[in-house]
């Protein structure tokens, strides 16, 4: 028996040093380096989007040994003593407890599909209707626009004419095309005066807007064309978790007992 216990503790000896090893990446002057570190800085990565791979693992062991050296000469020249380090130590602990507070908010009020399907058809009936694909010539002057709307009723090219005389860089080149949009996209005097128009049809008379003077033509129309629900299923709920989480931020703000007066753009 004796002989058992006395093998039994100098496997002990050998086995609980290699236990403690795998729970730290090294030791620096007699101070370990826990594994853990390792684990928040890949954690950090992959909340960033990074893909943890072996390479980045391997880069994260070397950050958190550098790390524990750089931090132990700190010590050493004193430097928590001193009154800048406490208080950027002050704004770093505000920081990550800020972060782990919105973090642990949106992981407990994550939407549910039901939030998400109700938010996809207020945004489809938003965005439902007519598409009218348009083109147009824009001038400086109502004299100009005139004189263009005469070469058109004589027959020449509605594209042509934009190619050479528009002043829209946007659509110029493109013979005057501004592809497929609902009317309320543009500003309301050009919208007006597209929805007004019959396919084919041109203005008769100069459109006039903050832009300048216009002639608009109407190519065609479609109903307007909206996507899936899985297809935007994943942008609908990120768009639904940030709003309840700055209506939780507002709401503690709006809490807060506070003499401090915001700025109007808080």
């Amino acid at each position: 028996m004796k002989l058992k216990s006395t093998v039994l503790l100098a496997a002990l000896a050998v086995i609980l040093p290699l236990a403690a090893q795998a729970q730290n990446v090294a030791i620096v002057n007699g101070k370990p380096v826990p594994k853990a570190r390792v684990t928040t800085l890949l954690q950090q990565a992959n909340r960033s989007g990074q893909p943890v791979t072996p390479e980045m693992e391997s880069r994260a062991r070397d950050e958190v040994v550098l790390r524990e050296i750089f931090a132990q000469a700190a010590e050493k020249a004193g430097i928590p003593a001193s009154a800048d380090f406490k208080a950027q130590l002050e704004l770093l602990r505000q920081t990550v407890l800020i972060r782990e507070l919105f973090a642990d908010y949106q992981k407990k009020h994550q939407p549910s599909e039901a939030d998400a399907k109700a938010e996809y058809e207020k945004i489809k009936a938003a965005s439902s209707g007519t598409e009218y694909h348009a083109r147009h010539i824009l001038v400086e002057t109502e004299d100009e626009a005139k004189k263009l709307i005469e070469q058109l009723k004589g027959g020449a090219s509605f594209e042509e004419l934009a190619k050479k005389n528009s002043k829209d860089p946007g659509s110029a080149e493109n013979g005057g095309d501004l592809d497929f949009a609902k009317p309320e996209t543009y500003v309301p005097e050009f919208g007006q005066a597209l929805a007004a128009l019959k396919k084919g049809e041109y203005t008769q008379t100069p459109v006039k807007t903050q832009f300048g003077w216009h002639i608009i033509k109407l190519e065609d129309t479609r109903e307007a064309k909206f996507p899936a629900f899985e297809e935007v299923k994943p942008q609908i709920m990120q768009r639904l978790a940030q709003a309840s989480l700055q209506k939780y931020q507002e709401d503690l703000k709006n809490a807060a007992k506070t003499d401090y007066k915001f700025s109007a753009g808080e």
